[in-house]
C-alpha cells in the first residue's frame, strides 16, 4: 500500500509568501526561439508576425512559480509599436495568461505586460510585468531568437474557493 501511494502525482507545491497587498513580486528572463514573418509596409516601415516559445524561470522569494513553458504570438509594427498575447504553462498544466504591448519595435524599447488570467492555481490572477526584449539571432529564413532584459513584474491570485490542481495537462 505504501509503494501504491508513492506513484500518485506528487502534491501542488504552494504559491510563496505574498508582499504587502497581497502581491506576488518577481523578476525573471525569458529565451524563446520561433519565426518571424516580416513584410514592407512602406519604404521606411514593416510589419512582422512572431510565433515565440521557450522558458521562463522567475526570481524572487514571493514569485508565483519557478519555471514556465512560454508561447507568444505578436504582431509587430515598426511604426506603430506591438501587441501580441501570452501562455506560461508551469509544470502542471496551469497557465497564466497575458496581454503585451509595445511603444515600438527598436533595440531598447520597453514592453509591457498585463496579466489577464489563468487556470489551476493561477485562476483570478492579475498583474503586471515588463522587460526589454533582444534578439539573438535574426536568420533570413525568419528563424528568430531572443530574450528579455530587465524582466520584472508582480502578479495577484484572488480566488472566491480552491481550485484544483489541472489533471492529465501537458506543457
Amino acid at each position: 500500500m505504501l509503494a501504491l501511494a508513492g506513484c500518485g502525482p506528487a502534491p501542488e507545491p504552494p504559491i510563496a509568501p505574498t508582499a504587502a497587498g497581497g502581491w506576488h513580486e518577481f523578476s525573471g528572463s525569458w529565451n524563446s526561439t520561433g519565426r518571424r514573418h516580416k513584410i514592407p509596409f512602406g519604404s521606411d516601415r514593416y510589419a512582422a508576425l512572431l510565433d515565440l516559445s521557450g522558458s521562463l524561470l522567475l526570481a524572487g522569494p514571493a514569485r508565483p512559480g519557478v519555471g514556465f513553458g512560454a508561447e507568444a504570438i505578436v504582431l509587430a509594427d515598426s511604426a506603430k509599436g506591438l501587441v501580441g498575447r501570452t501562455v506560461w504553462t508551469d509544470q502542471n498544466g496551469d497557465r497564466v495568461f497575458s496581454e503585451i504591448r509595445g511603444d515600438g519595435t527598436k533595440p531598447g524599447d520597453r514592453i509591457t505586460g498585463t496579466i489577464v488570467g489563468g487556470t489551476g492555481r493561477y485562476a483570478g490572477a492579475t498583474g503586471t510585468y515588463e522587460f526589454t526584449w533582444q534578439y539573438v539571432l535574426e536568420a533570413e529564413d525568419g528563424t528568430v531568437a531572443g530574450r528579455t532584459v530587465g524582466l520584472t513584474g508582480r502578479v495577484r491570485i484572488e480566488r472566491s474557493q480552491p481550485v484544483p490542481a489541472a489533471q492529465g495537462a501537458k506543457p
